[in-house]
């Protein structure tokens, strides 16, 4: 497993977002987001989406439980639901889907079975740092 760690302030939010896309290479992988509230989980995304050229209105699905930007960028939240629920909705099958899948509140338990049936991720745990934040990579190094 590779790790990298980027710290920064928003004003600097694209070298994490020019990473991230290094990384996928408009690939199909899910990225697992992780932090607290308010670390700036749905701000990645934002960021993230408007780099690759889309002018969507990007926002949490938390209530929703997806989003999808472009014809190929997705976007969950977890927060309400548990895993067995979000398997339960299909959303799993979801993750075929060629493009790019942000799970935000995606946990250990769902890495696994991203492990178990073969899927490629990458995880991202984001923690505040008072106007800063750490962004911490951790993938395998053979994506592909």
């Amino acid at each position: 497993m590779k790790k990298e760690i980027f710290i920064c302030g928003i004003d600097e939010i694209n070298k994490v977002v020019e990473k991230l896309q290094k990384l996928v290479q408009d690939k199909n992988i899910i990225i697992l987001l992780r932090g607290d509230l308010a670390s700036g989980k749905t701000t990645l995304v934002k960021y993230f989406v408007k780099k690759s050229g889309f002018d969507d209105l990007v926002t949490s699905p938390t209530f929703s439980l997806q989003a999808c930007y472009g014809e190929n960028i997705f976007h969950y939240d977890m927060y309400n639901k548990t895993l067995d629920e979000f398997i339960s909705l299909g959303m799993l099958e979801e993750f075929e889907k060629d493009g790019l899948h942000f799970v935000e509140w995606g946990d250990k338990k769902l890495e696994n079975i991203l492990d178990e049936y073969g899927f490629r991720h990458i995880n991202i745990t984001i923690k505040k740092r008072d106007k800063l934040r750490e962004y911490e990579f951790i993938y395998k190094e053979n994506l592909y």
